[in-house]
């Protein structure tokens, strides 16, 4: 055991080492790198100048002023003034990243990528305290792909590495009731980040009731507590900043433009940070929002009805939380806009792998190939040799045949991460069932699973 653990404590350390190595060598490669945290830092220098973040005139104006970089190949540099000058970023982020942007850019920024890599490195050695207890060797090589496809996030500086793991690190606090409070503040914190990376997550943990509902509720209130400020803050400055973010939303989601979920969007161009909801599947069948938006988010809502519901219906809320945790990562990345450095929330899905491993048989197989190709196809790795591969397919010269024949091949990610749900979401409720009817037999120390029939050992402090 002392052997296992010291090559965990080395493999995921070195994982997250490539990741940042890779990531920071890129970002080097060209000026006006760290495009992701230069929108959220520029616009916060914005506020605290008292310009408009929300314009992109005065956006670039304070850019010019403070810093001037821009990349040199014309191509990346429109992609850079679409990713940068139009901010699209919530009051609560620039709030929380004002205290940085005090900082100069140099300083900064090296702060905010080594708080991404501390805070990432953190989340995954938590879940891998979680799922050891249940398969070590299994939830190591899913932590390690995980870590190891992050490459983009250190480019590019996403708040998305903070939010994910502060979500992360919420539920092993919540889960082994140890350092609560640092949670509660974390998921608040994560909520105020990117709402719609933990805000699943937290309608999880509502719903689960007890405790776990008390400390959602809770990281709610600091979420409040920290928006009062923001949107003052904000409005003041920027008064009708509701209807400039929208448009700014609006104008980057155009066909064509860098958040087009579409077949035609400019961010398919042979890169790894492509766009990976569910809308990018249906576009390929019919380019229209109309139509692509309704298709993705009613089934999206389809599962997490049956989530929820069969949650609220069961008798004990809180028993075994990991497969609906796990249905909920993937689920998270499809209804809406999300990019790969997003999907490592699939760190949740980890435990509730490692959980049916170690109960045996087919299902426990299934589990492992689903919960692996989905932390490898929402790899920057794969993903940029898969787009390389793919990016002068022409899918709308393709019949309808031609388009369900090679779907996979042109949109991986959502595929597998649907399928990840699905199976999840499944798993959680044929448990329920089994819990329901009366055909569980359980003992404090081996429960046996409804699904494999096969006992396991649970943590004493989870509580399932």
């Amino acid at each position: 055991m002392p052997n296992i653990r010291a090559m965990s404590v080395f493999m995921i350390l070195l994982s997250s080492g490539i990741s940042i190595l890779l990531g920071v060598l890129v970002d080097r490669t060209s000026p006006g790198g760290t495009e992701n945290y230069r929108a959220v830092y520029y616009g916060a220098r914005c506020l605290i100048d008292r310009s408009d973040p929300y314009r992109a005139g005065e956006f670039l104006r304070v850019y010019a002023a403070e810093s001037g970089e821009f990349p040199s190949d014309p191509f990346k540099k429109f992609l850079f003034l679409r990713a940068v000058s139009i901010c699209v970023n919530l009051p609560t982020t620039l709030f929380l990243v004002a205290s940085l942007a005090i900082l100069p850019w140099g300083a900064s920024h090296v702060l905010w990528l080594a708080l991404i890599s501390v805070s990432l490195t953190i989340a995954a050695f938590l879940v891998h305290d979680l799922a050891r207890i249940y398969a070590p060797r299994i939830s190591l090589l899913l932590i390690c792909i995980l870590l190891a496809n992050s490459e983009v996030l250190f480019a590019v500086g996403n708040t998305a590495g903070i939010a994910v793991s502060l979500c992360v690190i919420a539920v092993w606090c919540f889960v082994k009731k140890r350092y609560e409070w640092l949670g509660v503040v974390g998921l608040g914190v994560s909520l105020a980040l990117k709402p719609h990376d933990s805000g699943l997550a937290w309608l999880f943990l509502v719903v689960a009731g007890g405790a776990l509902r008390k400390r959602a509720l809770e990281a709610l209130a600091i979420t409040v507590l920290l928006a009062v400020p923001a949107l003052l803050w904000v409005s003041n400055v920027a008064p009708h900043w509701p209807r400039e973010l929208a448009a700014n939303l609006a104008v980057t989601s155009a066909p064509g433009d860098i958040s087009d979920p579409g077949p035609h969007s400019i961010s398919r161009r042979g890169s790894a940070d492509v766009i990976i909801d569910l809308q990018t599947v249906a576009s390929v069948f019919r380019d229209e929002p109309r139509f692509y938006n309704p298709v993705a988010l009613a089934i999206c809502a389809s599962i997490l009805v049956i989530l929820l519901i069969t949650m609220l219906r069961r008798s004990d809320a809180q028993a075994s939380i990991w497969c609906g945790l796990a249905s909920i990562a993937a689920l998270s990345m499809l209804p809406s806009y999300h990019r790969p450095y997003d999907a490592k929330l699939l760190l949740l899905a980890v435990p509730a792998c490692a959980m049916l491993w170690a109960g045996g048989g087919w299902l426990a197989r299934a589990a492992v190939v689903l919960t692996t190709l989905a932390a490898t196809l929402t790899g920057d790795i794969p993903l940029a040799i898969i787009s390389i591969l793919t990016r002068n397919i022409n899918v709308f010269q393709m019949g309808l045949t031609a388009k369900v024949l090679t779907i996979w091949l042109l949109r991986p990610a959502p595929l597998i991460l649907l399928c990840t749900a699905i199976f999840y979401t499944w798993i959680y409720v044929r448990r329920a069932v089994g819990t329901e009817t009366g055909t569980l037999k359980k003992t404090p120390e081996h429960p046996v699973s409804s699904v494999t029939g096969r006992s396991y050992r649970l943590p004493k402090a989870a509580g399932i």
